[in-house]
């Protein structure tokens, strides 16, 4: 896959519904991973990476949090922690989410904006992709990402290689189990 700008960079809102980690509860906490990759295709790797995590997240929690979502802990983000070869400090922040009729809008402090709306067919029902290599490796529900284009989502970090703007987006459901 050839990106279309030369490079790719996207913002992943996690929010974890219900889960622990090593004895320590993570439901309820909202995390963004934010990477970078220089092209020209996302499997050449060498990206770079960041965690954001919510500043309401407790310091077991983002402990936990940081060794799974910068692959420290192996499971699913091997995958992804493999093509992000340079890793920013973790910066806690505020994350405030909301979710309604299909749209789904966070802002992360003053790093971004995460704005996904979900597309639904002329009767209404929820336009889905199977079985793509992001939904596989994530273990999204039934191998399933709904479409949700991510017009007006904005990113501007000054750490980062670049600021952008949204465009294409996905939202599924995962679950995740040690071992």
């Amino acid at each position: 896959m050839v990106m279309d700008q030369g490079w790719c960079a996207s913002p992943w809102l996690i929010r974890i519904s219900e889960g622990s980690s090593d004895g320590v509860d993570l439901s309820g906490c909202n995390v963004v991973l934010a990477m970078f990759f220089p092209g020209p295709t996302l499997l050449d790797g060498d990206g770079t990476g960041r965690l954001y995590l919510d500043y309401r997240n407790g310091s077991e929690q983002r402990r936990e949090l940081e060794e799974i979502f910068m692959a420290r802990k192996g499971g699913p983000m091997d995958v992804v922690g493999n093509l992000l070869s340079t890793w920013l400090s973790p910066q806690v922040t505020r994350i405030d989410v909301s979710d309604s009729n299909g749209s789904i809008e966070a802002s992360v402090g003053e790093f971004g904006r995460i704005i996904s709306n979900r597309l639904v067919n002329e009767e209404g029902d929820k336009v889905t992709m199977r079985n793509a290599g992001f939904s596989l490796v994530w273990r999204f529900a039934d191998n399933t990402a709904e479409l949700a284009p991510s017009e007006g989502s904005t990113w501007q970090d000054p750490d980062m290689p670049v600021a952008w703007r949204g465009s294409s987006g996905a939202v599924g459901q995962i679950h995740w189990e040690e071992g």
